[in-house]
């Protein structure tokens, strides 16, 4: 009985049958689960001839039959005569029974085997065609989520310009005020302002590096400006009034640290083969020099510490040297060694000249249409600039010494000449504008001699003068005629041929000898810094000076020289 329980008829497939549904059980666990459609039929892939398999599959072959069923079916194969004779079943049927149970375990292992290869073959695809997240695009699926990955990867890329763009917010929130930190960045601008007021240059360096914001605070102007009134060649005069209302202060201030310390770089503008006496002008970012008889116009690089060489214009009319000249009105003023005036207008042709004194005109002054010149003859002149009254003298002044300098007040009321202190015992003497009469001298204890080279206003009260006597001395007219308010003397006991100020602090002399210049400070009596600009056999005087916040032009027998402060 139980022989013919295990073996079952041979319609049926019999033990067979059993066998091979369990050994599809098993295949089917071992496959990708959800794949129940191929194991529909249980009762057909062991029907007919041994239960050869007849699904999506194929049939396999006997030599792969063989190899898949391996040692079971030789077992199978020694029990067939034993379960015949027990239980009187037929050998023929037994074996029909082993071969489907063979062939059914092939086609299984086939099965797994190709279905196995297929997803393989499905992974290398997915991660050629997304180069990333292997083994995700599997099985039907596979497809559809390459579509969903291009898809990520371009709101991927969205999303980056998003985050580009916020970080740039944020940036600009940076500078804004900080949410977060001491109670004292909450106040009122206005109160920070006033607090800030009273830091130094060096404290408000370093707040400047807290964070953006308030490097953004301690760059304001009002901050800046108390430090920069007390500073060397910051662009504000003795009154407080900002020259430089383009440039920021604090970077003023950056340079005018360069002055005080002396830091520059040395450079050479021009060159002249011959020795000359050169006379300068500064216009904007245009310089004038004379060279002989004619005047040049040069054309600033941006750098300002070097010129265009072709010059912007030529301007002649004088036969002899040119010895002095101003710009005023668009026009250029010059005073020559044969004794005329030439009247030039700067952006045209017109040019005129006359006779004005019978020996050198040494010097010439313009402001308010009115001509002041002095000359070795001993005499100061006053002319109109009207069109047409050229060469008409208002006013003829004996000075009873050769006049060096002159320089009409701000107020256009009066004019100071520098002598030479040969015929009159103080060189320098202020002239009423309008009459031509003496007002009053400056200054009782001038040795003889001491002529006076250079003089200039720097105000409608106070003057600075400088010459033969080797003294820079200041002038103030509302406390004393008699005696200046401060002098400083050149340590060389060199004559000092030039003079030029910030209008402030800072006060540049030039030398006769060896071509130095100095730096002072009004404050200090002792000289700052020394720069000389030639060696021993090319000695020179210093003829002329003039400097703006970032430069220093020294003009001498044989070089136009520039020291450069923006970047020594």
């Amino acid at each position: 009985m139980g022989s013919q329980g295990r073996s079952g008829p041979p319609g049926n497939g019999g033990a067979g049958e059993g066998e091979g549904g369990e050994a599809r059980k098993l295949q089917e666990g071992r496959v990708a689960r959800g794949k129940r459609r191929k194991g529909k039929g249980k009762g057909k892939a062991s029907a007919g001839q041994g239960g050869r398999g007849s699904g999506a599959e194929g049939k396999p072959g006997p030599q792969t039959a063989k190899e898949a069923a391996g040692p079971r079916a030789e077992a199978g194969a020694r029990a067939g005569p034993r379960e015949e004779a027990e239980g009187g079943g037929s050998v023929e049927e037994g074996a029909r029974g082993i071969r489907g149970d063979k062939e059914s375990a092939g086609t299984g292992k086939e099965a797994q085997g190709k279905e196995y290869g297929k997803k393989e073959e499905w992974r290398v695809r997915a991660r050629r065609r997304e180069g990333a997240r292997p083994g995700r695009a599997q099985g039907r699926g596979g497809q559809a989520w390459a579509d969903i990955a291009g898809t990520g990867a371009a709101m991927a890329a969205a999303a980056g310009e998003e985050e580009e763009e916020e970080e740039e917010e944020a940036a600009r929130e940076s500078a804004a005020r900080p949410a977060a930190g001491p109670a004292l960045w909450r106040l009122p601008e206005e109160l920070l302002l006033l607090i800030c007021s009273y830091l130094d240059m060096r404290a408000l360096g370093r707040l400047a590096q807290v964070c953006r914001w308030l490097r953004r605070f301690t760059s304001c102007d009002l901050l800046w400006r108390r430090i920069a009134r007390a500073s060397l060649n910051s662009g504000f005069t003795r009154l407080g009034t900002d020259l430089m209302t383009s440039v920021p202060v604090k970077e003023r201030v950056k340079v005018s640290q360069n002055w005080r310390l002396g830091r520059c770089r040395e450079g050479i503008l021009l060159k002249w083969r011959c020795s000359q006496m050169p006379w300068m002008q500064l216009e904007d970012d245009s310089l004038y020099i004379s060279q002989a008889n004619f005047i040049l116009a040069y054309q600033f690089r941006p750098d300002g510490a070097s010129l265009n060489r072709r010059p912007l214009g030529v301007f002649a009319g004088h036969d002899e040297d040119v010895c002095h000249f101003v710009l005023a009105n668009s026009h250029i003023i010059s005073a020559g060694g044969d004794g005329k005036i030439g009247i030039h207008k700067i952006h045209s042709t017109f040019t005129v000249k006359y006779s004005a004194h019978e020996q050198e005109v040494n010097c010439v002054d313009c402001k308010g249409g009115i001509i002041v010149s002095g000359s070795r003859d001993r005499t100061a002149k006053v002319w109109p600039l009207a069109s047409g009254r050229l060469g008409q003298c208002l006013h003829t002044i004996q000075t009873e010494d050769r006049v060096w300098s002159i320089a009409i007040s701000p107020l256009l009321s009066s004019f100071v000449t520098g002598t030479a202190c040969c015929g009159h015992f103080s060189p320098l003497r202020i002239w009423d504008l309008n009459s031509g009469q003496l007002m009053t001298h400056l200054g009782s204890d001038f040795p003889p001699g001491a002529g006076v080279l250079d003089v200039m206003y720097e105000s409608p009260f106070t003057l600075l003068s400088c010459g033969y006597d080797t003294y820079v001395r200041y002038w103030d007219l509302r406390t004393s005629v008699r005696k200046c308010v401060m002098e400083w003397e050149e340590p060389h006991d060199s004559t000092l041929y030039c003079l030029q100020t910030d209008g402030n602090h800072l006060l540049a002399t030039g030398s006769s000898y060896y071509g130095v210049v100095r730096l002072w400070d009004r404050r200090q009596r002792a000289c700052l810094h020394a720069f000389p600009l030639t060696s021993t056999p090319l000695s020179s005087p210093v003829y002329c000076l003039r400097l703006t916040t970032k430069h220093l032009y020294a003009a001498l027998s044989y070089n136009l020289h520039v020291l450069d402060f923006q970047n020594p």
